[in-house]
């Protein structure tokens, strides 16, 4: 007699039909699927065989267990490749129905299938609209609403990891802060959430920290910088902030052997807006050339010669210019290459307004755990796609020579703090004596 042929044969068949004669669709697409649908009908024909005790082939009378197979029925798995038909095998004539407990596994959400939820959630979609793209043909959904709620507190839990990570692992170049305004409590003012990555010695850019910090006050910026110092955070060559005060304030007192950045972009827009509209064009020109100097120095007498022109017909925008002059051109101590990336906080820039557009699409999106859940979310996976910065071996010893430089400054800084020290102490000590 003609032994019935297996599922997972007919579908191994398929495959070896379908790589002779090709398709007109997408082979590589209906590939997996068969791929897929085989692995499933031989795990699924194994355990029919192991419940029966007997294989596919073996007569009746060489059984071991009550029952026999009684054809196939069709299941339908859904994976986030797609929905894929197999065929199941059904055993009768058994003193306890045969239940497959692998099958029940293939009828739950699968692991790629959650994993994509939360990818869509982190590019911005809402917990609704997930819901409704794993909906069936009778409307039916795979994953609930509520579902993608508790899936996408695996964000939370990566944010936990991510804000409590070890970073001595990082020795940091150039070191850039920045917060943005999100409504983290519903009915109050938006407050800030502070940000901060940097660019290491090998030239990978990272993430590095992200926090709520109430306002960009010194309090709330030191203690986001006091707990980064706390897991491993290492002096950096450059720290580059705005011109907030608190932040200011808090990187002097935090990273005291850094040099401090004023962001230009910034820098640029105070001025725009203290200068004439006709005016500004030549004044822009006159302020960069000053910004992109070769050197300092020479940046320097270019700033003398924009005050003199200036001074009388824009006091306020020369005020401007002034301020935290020496801040601003920091960025011409370094490698020429690098200066167009140190001199700015734009990248951190184009990241908030990357996170903002995910954000917005979603009604009533405040609380601080969904806000920092997603903000973290999307800055995570926008960093990855940065490229990082080449240092050639001539711009390492550059910037070696900066970091002794540094170091060597901030001894001087501190040595006349601790001669007066020692030298109260002596003199405590022959007072001492001579009592």
């Amino acid at each position: 007699m003609e032994q019935r042929v297996l599922a997972s044969e007919r579908t191994r068949q398929r495959v070896e039909a379908l790589l002779k004669d090709g398709t007109t669709g997408d082979l590589q697409a209906e590939l997996i699927q068969l791929g897929v649908r085989r692995l499933v009908e031989e795990a699924l024909e194994a355990e029919a065989s192991e419940a029966l005790g007997r294989g596919y082939y073996q007569r009746e009378s060489e059984r071991r267990a009550a029952g026999y197979r009684n054809g196939y029925r069709r299941g339908r798995m859904r994976t986030a490749e797609g929905a894929i038909e197999y065929a199941a095998p059904q055993v009768s004539d058994r003193a306890e129905p045969f239940r497959s407990r692998l099958r029940a596994q293939l009828n739950r959400r699968s692991g790629a299938l959650e994993q994509l939820a939360v990818e869509m959630y982190a590019r911005g979609l809402s917990t609704r609209d997930i819901e409704a793209a794993f909906s069936d043909e009778e409307g039916n959904s795979l994953i609930s609403k509520s579902a993608v709620s508790e899936l996408t507190e695996r964000l939370w839990a990566e944010y936990e990891a991510f804000a409590t990570r070890d970073l001595s692992e990082y020795e940091l170049l150039y070191f850039y802060l920045d917060g943005i305004a999100e409504r983290l409590r519903p009915g109050l003012p938006r407050e800030a959430v502070l940000c901060a990555w940097g660019i290491d010695a090998s030239g990978e850019k990272v993430l590095l920290g992200l926090s709520p910090g109430t306002k960009e006050d010194t309090e709330s910026c030191r203690a986001f910088l006091q707990d980064l110092r706390r897991r491993g955070l290492r002096d950096p060559l450059l720290t580059v902030t705005d011109g907030a005060p608190g932040l200011i304030r808090a990187v002097e007192e935090c990273l005291p052997r850094s040099l401090r950045q004023r962001c230009l972009a910034h820098r640029m827009r105070n001025l725009e807006r203290k200068v004439a509209e006709q005016s500004w064009p030549a004044v822009r020109a006159r302020a960069r050339a000053c910004y992109e100097a070769p050197s300092a120095e020479l940046a320097r007498v270019l700033a003398e010669d924009f005050e003199r022109n200036y001074q009388s017909e824009f006091p306020s925008a020369v005020a401007c210019f002034k301020d935290d002059f020496e801040a601003c051109i920091a960025h011409l101590r370094f490698p020429l290459n690098h200066r167009k990336v140190i001199r700015t906080t734009n990248l951190l820039e184009r990241l908030f307004g990357e996170e903002r557009r995910r954000t917005k699409v979603i009604a009533n999106f405040f609380g601080e755990r969904p806000v920092l859940k997603l903000m973290y979310a999307a800055l995570i996976r926008a960093s990855e796609q940065w490229r990082r910065i080449t240092i050639s071996q001539f711009e390492g010893r550059q910037l070696q020579t900066i970091r002794q430089e540094l170091d060597d400054a901030h001894r001087r800084r501190h040595a006349p703090a601790v001669k007066d020290t020692a030298r109260k102490s002596l003199s405590g000590f022959s007072s001492n004596q001579r009592t």
